[in-house]
């Protein structure tokens, strides 16, 4: 029965009657509330129609798939901005009067507009809902690579693009969010793995796409060249904003909530201008919880009738805007500060997002502007990005295997071994095949850069795809398991753990693209591979680690011992 169907029925017990002299009582909405009736015959002003405003944990499969596809095509397309910037470079600096090199800082502002802007949006969409935040941004998004294409000068590229980044960034970091208001904590990890492969398949979209429109427009049409990798990307970048504004719905819990009370109390308004006062309320509704009474309160069906208006518990306790917004951006650096698994983890992700950022410049650096050479490593870090989602959920449903889990008793030494020393309900559990598969960015980055072909002129480049490819599949493995790994220790504090994380990322991440010619002119191709490869072995063991010592080093965390006893 609906929560409508439930409104229109009749109450079958009878009690004083009420005026407006009768003082209201408040109770609090939750999804499970049971809406009490009013008395006596159906009204006959129409109840709410609350469909709308249903958990997000009960919408049907096709429902949350459409919420999953548009937020991972948001977020494709977040991605494909970034690395898009690169191929075009040489003919934007022509345009403008500059360097390539200079035109490069423009991955470095849009990286800073990436790393900030989600401290301050983030809290507005926990208050607002997800769905204003997410149109609007989109449709800055799609405005600003249209000014990017008419930029006169390189201050305002630069300008452009930090707003481009800020914008861009709202996707990035909310729909993770949305992502978790929808699935279930057992149920989530398949959309975050595909999420995951949507950021980085756009990395090597992005180049691959304009790589493409440079040189077929760059002989005829330098000018176009360059400003067509901007306008298709508006173009893009609109179109998603209409199937936002058309197919996505609200799926913030709270929002739906305070949503779903108003509606409740603007009917009861409506009754008591009639004449109706009054719904049936149980009594147990207003009797002081207990441990022991609350099981029995389930079955007490004695109403009464009462003036009603619902409130909403997160609306009483959220803080202030500002308040929230400077809590976003000082405990993320404070979390930084005083909790190792943060600052390892981050330093680690900042690490594989700069290698990643380090691959925009690359291609063009050692191809010398060959753009045909240069699709092998873009279309090798889509093909990495594919095959690591796909192992990656098999990996998951290994982790589920119920001789692993316990729920099937087994007297193999195999399966008892792994119970006990890799438990499957510790949050390390999400780190255990990164041990493993993380290897891949230090071994990709060795194949890319030590074979002596790869610096040559007139490499086809499918050596440094190879390398870039697997590096890739490393940089999504350490992508992932931070959000799950940081989402299963931190519980509500793990988006301040997250937008540290993504701070460290695109911050270190901006800067690779202008210092790469720097590094491999001043070390050589070789010696630029050497050293970043032994900075991701050495990187490689903060997972293993936290697997041997994670419990021991949770156990020394403030906010992880807290959260665990709460």
């Amino acid at each position: 029965m609906t929560d409508a169907e439930k409104i229109q029925g009749t109450a079958g017990q009878h009690g004083a009657a009420l005026n407006e002299q009768a003082p209201i009582s408040h109770l609090y909405l939750t999804f499970e509330s049971d809406l009490p009736l009013p008395p006596g015959q159906p009204p006959s002003i129409s109840p709410p129609d609350l469909r709308r405003y249903t958990s997000p944990y009960t919408w049907s499969y096709p429902h949350k798939l459409v919420v999953l596809v548009l937020g991972c095509v948001s977020t494709f397309l977040t991605a494909y901005t970034a690395g898009s910037y690169s191929p075009p470079a040489t003919y934007i600096a022509a345009d403008l009067g500059t360097t390539p090199l200079i035109v490069l800082l423009g991955i470095t502002t849009f990286c800073i507009g990436f790393a900030l802007a989600p401290m301050v949006l983030a809290p507005v969409s926990e208050i607002w809902g997800r769905y204003p935040v997410l149109v609007a941004a989109g449709v800055f998004f799609s405005a600003f690579q249209i000014a990017c294409a008419h930029a006169p000068n390189l201050a305002a590229m630069f300008i452009c693009r930090f707003l481009v980044g800020c914008s861009a960034s709202v996707f990035s970091s909310i729909v993770g969010g949305v992502i978790a208001d929808v699935y279930s904590k057992e149920d989530r990890n398949t959309p975050m793995a595909i999420y995951s492969g949507f950021v980085l398949g756009g990395t090597g979209a992005g180049p691959l796409v304009c790589a493409g429109i440079v040189k077929a427009l760059g002989d005829t049409w330098p000018s176009g060249a360059w400003k067509w990798c901007f306008w298709h990307q508006g173009i893009a970048d609109g179109l998603l904003v209409l199937a936002l504004a058309t197919c996505f719905r609200e799926t913030r819990g709270s929002v739906l909530l305070s949503r779903k009370a108003r509606k409740l109390n603007e009917w009861y308004d409506a009754l008591e201008k009639q004449g109706i006062y009054g719904v049936w309320v149980r009594d147990s509704d207003f009797a002081p919880r207990t441990s022991a009474s609350s099981a029995e309160s389930t079955s007490d069906e004695s109403r009464t009738l009462r003036r009603l208006r619902w409130k909403v518990q997160a609306d009483e306790e959220r803080a202030s805007l500002g308040s929230m917004v400077a809590t976003s951006v000082l405990r993320p650096f404070y979390m930084l500060a005083t909790e190792p698994v943060v600052l390892s983890f981050s330093v680690w992700a900042a690490f594989s997002w700069a290698v990643l950022y380090l691959g925009f410049a690359v291609v063009p650096y050692l191809h010398r502007g060959d753009f045909a050479a240069s699709y092998p490593t873009y279309a090798a870090m889509i093909v990495g990005t594919a095959l690591a989602t796909i192992v990656s959920i098999f990996q998951e449903r290994l982790l589920e295997n119920k001789k692993w889990t316990g729920e099937e008793r087994t007297t193999s030494r195999f399966w008892l071994m792994m119970r006990r020393r890799f438990p499957r309900d510790a949050p390390e559990a999400r780190l255990y095949f990164c041990c493993i598969t993380a290897l891949l960015l230090p071994i990709g980055l060795f194949v890319a850069f030590l074979p002596s072909q790869t610096a040559q002129p007139g490499d086809p480049g499918i050596v440094l795809a190879v390398g870039i490819g697997l590096a890739t599949w490393g940089i999504y493995v350490i992508y992932l398991a931070s959000f799950n790994y940081f989402a299963d220790t931190y519980h509500i504090y793990a988006s301040s753990a997250l937008a540290a994380n993504g701070c460290c990322r695109n911050v270190l991440g901006g800067g690779f693209p202008v210092l790469t010619g720097l590094m491999f002119d001043g070390m050589g191709v070789r010696g630029g591979g050497i050293m970043l490869g032994s900075v991701a072995i050495v990187l490689g063991f903060i997972p293993i680690v936290l697997v041997r010592w994670g419990a021991r080093i949770r156990s020394r965390s403030k906010m992880a011992t807290m959260l665990q006893k709460s």
